[in-house]
Formats: C-alpha cells, sequence, structure tokens
C-alpha cells in the first residue's frame, strides 16, 4: 500500500521551506508515520499545509492555473510566500508497498511572463533494484514541457543522474548512451504547460510508476467536515464517499445503508456508544427529490432532522463512515478533528481511527491538524510535527519525535497534550544537542 516518505513545500502560502519525514537528500531521516498530527499556533500555516495536499490534488485535476484560482487561493501571487521569489515547489518521496523503492516526485511551478502559471519542471526518481546509495536515477524528466521519459526496466541498467543543464537532444543521448540497450527512453513534449506531465503520460500503459503516482493523488482524502455543510438537503442518489465539506452526508448513508449494511449497522452502534441516545439514522426522500438525514433517538417520538441534532453528533457520525468504509483510500488528511467534540471522545476517536484505518502494512496513512492538547494523548512524540513562526513571519517545521526532554517525559508516562498545554513543546528542549 502506497505511503508518503518524506515530503517538502517551498514558498506556499506561510510554507516558505518545510520538509517532514525522509527524502531523497535526507534519506537518513526516519520516514513519516501512519499517523501524522501536525500542531501549531494559529497562523503557522496548518491549513496551509492542508491545502497544499489539496492544491496539488487540484494541479492533478484541473491544472495549475486553475488550480491557484480554486478553492478562493486568489490566484499565483496571492499563494507564493510574501516576499519570495522563485517557484511554488513541492517533493514527495513516497513508496507503493512497504517492499518496493522509494519514488520521488518533485515539481514546481512559477509565471510566465504575462503572469499566468505554468509547470516549469517535473521530475521522478527511483533507485534501480539492489541500488542502496548515489543519486536515483531520473526516469522522468519535464522542463517547461519538454524533456524525456523511460518506458523500459531499470533493473539491469548502470544508472546515472541526468544533467539538466544539458538542452533536449544532448540529455536524450546522454541517457540512451549510458543506459545502454536495456529499456527504452522516449522524448516527450506537451502541448500544455499548464497541465502536470503526469497526468498525460499516467493514462500510457508504457508508463505504469507514472500512472501509479497518478492514480494515488487522485485517491486522496481531504476532509474538512463542515456541520453546517452537512445539514443540507443534497438531491436523492447514493454515493459512497463522504466530500471535503461532507455537504453529502445524507447520500453516503443512503449508499451504507443500501449496499453495505452490516457496516452501517456498525456506524449506528459505534456513534451510539460514544453519544448515548441514538437509536437508528436514516433518510426519507422529499417530493422534491431531496434526500432528508433522520435521527431517531430515545425518548423522542419523531425523529431529529440533521438542522436538530448538534455539531458534534454530525461530526461524530461522519467520522464513524469513515472507519467503517469498506474500500478506504490510502491517504486520509484531515483538519481540525476536534471541532465540536466533547473532549473526551478524542482518545477513543483517534483509537478508532488507528485500530480501522491506519495499520502498519495494509491500511491507510492519516495526517491530521490541531489545535487540541487532548488529542496528542492518543499519540507518541514520533508522530507529532508542529510548526513554528520564523523572525520574518514565514514558518518551519520541527518533529517532536527528536526532543530528548519530551520524550524522556512522555517514557515516563506524562501526557503529550499535557506538555503541549505546559509549553514544553513550544520551544527546543534546553537539553536538546
Amino acid at each position: 500500500m502506497a505511503r508518503i516518505e518524506g515530503l517538502r513545500i517551498k514558498n506556499f502560502k506561510v510554507l516558505r521551506e518545510v520538509a517532514l519525514g525522509r527524502l531523497s537528500s535526507r534519506h537518513n531521516r526516519p520516514p513519516l508515520t501512519e499517523v501524522t498530527v501536525v500542531i501549531g499556533h494559529n497562523g503557522t500555516g496548518k491549513s496551509a499545509l492542508f491545502d497544499a495536499f489539496g492544491f496539488l490534488a487540484d494541479c492533478l485535476k484541473l491544472g495549475v492555473e486553475d488550480a491557484c484560482d480554486a478553492r478562493g487561493r486568489g490566484g499565483f501571487s496571492s499563494i507564493r510566500s510574501k516576499g519570495q521569489g522563485g517557484p511554488i515547489e513541492f517533493e514527495i518521496h513516497y513508496r507503493e508497498s512497504a517492499k518496493s523503492r522509494p519514488i520521488t516526485y518533485e515539481l514546481s511551478i512559477d509565471v510566465d511572463a504575462g503572469g499566468r502559471p505554468y509547470v516549469l519542471r517535473e521530475r521522478l526518481r527511483q533507485r534501480r533494484k539492489g541500488q542502496s546509495n548515489g543519486r536515483p536515477f531520473s526516469f522522468l524528466i519535464l522542463n517547461r514541457g519538454r524533456g524525456v521519459a523511460w518506458t523500459g526496466d531499470l533493473d539491469g541498467v548502470k544508472l546515472c543522474e541526468a544533467d539538466e543543464s544539458l538542452d533536449l537532444p544532448q540529455l536524450l543521448e546522454k541517457i540512451r548512451t549510458e543506459a545502454g540497450e536495456v529499456g527504452e527512453t522516449e522524448q516527450v513534449e506537451l502541448d500544455d504547460i499548464r497541465r502536470l506531465g503526469i497526468v498525460t503520460l499516467g493514462a500510457l500503459r508504457q508508463h505504469p510508476r507514472i500512472a501509479q503516482l497518478r492514480r494515488f493523488i487522485e485517491g486522496w482524502y481531504l476532509s474538512c467536515f463542515t456541520p453546517d455543510a452537512a445539514r443540507s438537503r443534497p438531491l436523492a442518489g447514493p454515493q459512497r464517499r463522504l466530500n471535503a465539506r461532507g455537504d453529502n452526508l445524507a447520500n453516503v448513508v443512503q449508499f451504507m445503508s443500501r449496499e453495505h449494511g452490516e457496516s452501517f449497522k456498525r456506524v449506528i452502534e459505534r456513534t451510539a456508544e460514544k453519544i448515548p441516545g441514538i437509536d437508528q439514522i436514516s433518510t426519507e426522500k422529499t417530493q422534491d427529490g431531496r434526500l432528508l438525514l433522520k435521527f431517531y433517538g430515545k425518548g423522542f417520538k419523531e425523529p431529529l432532522c440533521a438542522n436538530q441534532v448538534s455539531d458534534g453528533t454530525l461530526k461524530l457520525f461522519a467520522y464513524m463512515l469513515l472507519i467503517e468504509d469498506p474500500d478506504p483510500p490510502l491517504f486520509f488528511c484531515i483538519e481540525n478533528p476536534e471541532s465540536g467534540l466533547y473532549h473526551k471522545l478524542f482518545l477513543p476517536l483517534m483509537y478508532e481511527f488507528r485500530d480501522h484505518l491506519c495499520r502498519p502494512q495494509d491500511g491507510s496513512q492519516m495526517f491530521f491538524t490541531t489545535h487540541q492538547p487532548y488529542f496528542l494523548d492518543a499519540v507518541d512524540p514520533e508522530e507529532v510535527w508542529m510548526l513554528e513562526k520564523d523572525d520574518d513571519g514565514l514558518s518551519s517545521a520541527r518533529w517532536i519525535g527528536e526532543d530528548p526532554l519530551v520524550c524522556a517525559l512522555v517514557e515516563q508516562e506524562l501526557p503529550l497534550g499535557g506538555l503541549w498545554y505546559s509549553d514544553y513543546l513550544d520551544k527546543k528542549s534546553p537539553v536538546a544537542p
């Protein structure tokens, strides 16, 4: 199952230069864990980090120009870090499975002379089988939509790093010469430099690794659940998964109750365990073809509609639906899961996510952003990253798992959330090297 081992973001909103986990240039660093929790003060970039995943997914779906304008981002000039020049850059270091070799995807986005965003550079790199050191081989290089892509097997090739200072014919000849007769390279020239090359090439059978990356990003699930959106009455029609805001909650209930009755029964049971009084949840189709979400509770003769139940009830119910998804996404990113929930629900909710989704071998990988110290009591220091403002007003990331004082205190069974509340996480340990 694909997992992100490391992530680098440069010049995106308040995130000037943020690196999390293991990258090709930081291969000695520990990889990101199955659960990653990002914390920080207001304005340090937690929402920006969440939106970075959404921006990448939008680039894949819409192209970079439309992605810069989508979701109220306001265009390239608004999302590039204030006072910074140069392109916006992303790097994702991931594995398709526990035994596969890691792949690094690099993307740079800049603006042309007319101020329109375009794809400046894309690159995909991977070491060949048995290669334990040295630079990974670039099996896709695109500069301004022109470059080369490898279509053959890398395992028998004496690999080297292609020099990007060469022009395209020289680069192609260099790769062919050093690769010998094993595999093939093809010259690539895209007709739209505002679309990602992995979109076009990922649709071709001769580029399976590019196709895998495209499917992986397309499958990301991003949640900024909004109870008011979930109270809407959507048009009837089953939908298998909640969207980002949750305004199709009734559609997902319709799907789960129809297609996965036993799983839906467990959803209701888990919700009732945490919010007593809920006996049944169902939908009703209105005369105008919309869905009404109904909650049946003890002490009430008539069901409660979604606009009559609390924000926390709707949010908890939505998360139980995510947990019982028969085919969950490989990657979840959830912003502020604690909002609207009773604080004693944070630990059991986190345990539910971990037990049912974040299994080490075949489960999903989850990112959370949170303001709530209680939420940290269910995780370890190795799973926590803290965003902090630097002197120039932009943010960087610090891994709590390498703070010796915090780790020692947690080993003595002090709760991590309590340490954050007491400001032990807000600055580097005085005994840190």
